[in-house]
């Protein structure tokens, strides 16, 4: 199945999920996802991303055992089902976004929880998640570098759009 497939059905589910269990579930399923793109990057993809896609690949690969969850059934590992990454820009954005959302749902357990175990759980897979997310930027830089290197007259966006016109003062006055 191809990766952007499995990583906004991963989005569908922690928007479904109710609970600490089954947010920690697909917070588990989000990190095996990250580590299986990770690894089709090492295997499949360009050159320049190895490296972070290495890198996304042992950091899933950590998270996984701190997430370590009995509700995931067998077979039931959304990652095993990944055989391609057809638009790597896409699939990175999309993977951005769940880890995200990963992110914010664990900070919601750990916050809502009384139990000391799962609130260090929760933290530990949290920082987990962070170290997915600078390793897809990472990718992200480097696919918008290559982008602007090999079309040097486009425009650059940067996180607040284009900016377009002469710089004018700091109060916005010419």
């Amino acid at each position: 199945m191809e990766a952007e497939r499995l990583i906004e059905d991963g989005r569908r589910s922690l928007a479904a999920s109710r609970g600490a269990p089954a947010v920690m579930t697909e917070a588990w399923q989000a990190q095996a996802l990250a580590r299986a793109v990770g690894g089709q990057l090492v295997r499949c993809g360009p050159a320049e991303l190895r490296t972070d896609a290495r890198g996304l690949s042992e950091i899933g690969a950590a998270g996984a055992p701190v997430l370590d969850h009995p509700m995931v059934p067998a077979g039931g590992v959304r990652a095993t089902r990944l055989t391609e990454v057809a638009d790597i820009p896409r699939t990175l954005d999309v993977l951005a976004l769940l880890l995200g959302e990963v992110g914010i749902a664990l900070v919601g357990v750990a916050c809502g929880t009384e139990e000391e175990g799962l609130y260090w759980q929760c933290i530990e897979a949290i920082d987990a998640v962070d170290e997915s997310v600078d390793r897809v930027q990472g990718m992200q830089r480097r696919l918008a570098e290559q982008e602007w290197e090999r079309d040097p007259d486009q425009e650059r966006a940067g996180p607040y759009g284009v900016i377009r016109g002469p710089a004018g003062s700091v109060t916005g006055r010419p």
